[in-house]
């Protein structure tokens, strides 16, 4: 699992991290089963506080994203991704298009218009995307 931050985003670490998780589950990129990095390995690729990980995983676990097993790790529990886990997803991707857009001087419908004029000049679509 390839997990990155942006220290550009005014969010928090370790919200950062548990987005990286949640899309990787969206994306098909992690399954149940499949076993998190260590709180120390990806402390150590992100440069981070092993903390902000830990806190993390803490708030995953107390989702019921994942679950650790003593002794040998964090694993992704059986949850299916549907439908609100990509609306959520997709919620925040605007939440912050429109804060930032907010920050530049622009407006809702203007945004709105912009990603209209973008999403059709780039028609590629990926999976279970919805035209």
């Amino acid at each position: 699992m390839q997990v990155s931050i942006n220290t550009a985003d005014p969010r928090p670490l370790y919200l950062q991290i548990m987005d990286e998780v949640r899309r990787a589950l969206v994306l098909g990129t992690l399954v149940p089963e499949d076993p998190l990095p260590s709180v120390r390995q990806l402390a150590s690729d992100l440069r981070v506080n092993p903390n902000t990980v830990a806190q993390a995983y803490r708030e995953l676990e107390r989702t019921g994203i994942v679950y650790v097993r003593r002794g040998q790790g964090t694993f992704v529990a059986a949850v299916h991704p549907n439908g609100n886990e990509r609306q959520a997803l997709a919620r925040g991707v605007a939440e912050r298009a429109l804060i930032d857009a907010h920050r530049n001087g622009i407006g809702a419908e203007e945004l709105i218009d912009a990603i209209r004029d973008a999403a059709d000049a780039h028609p590629t679509r990926t999976p279970g995307e919805h035209a």
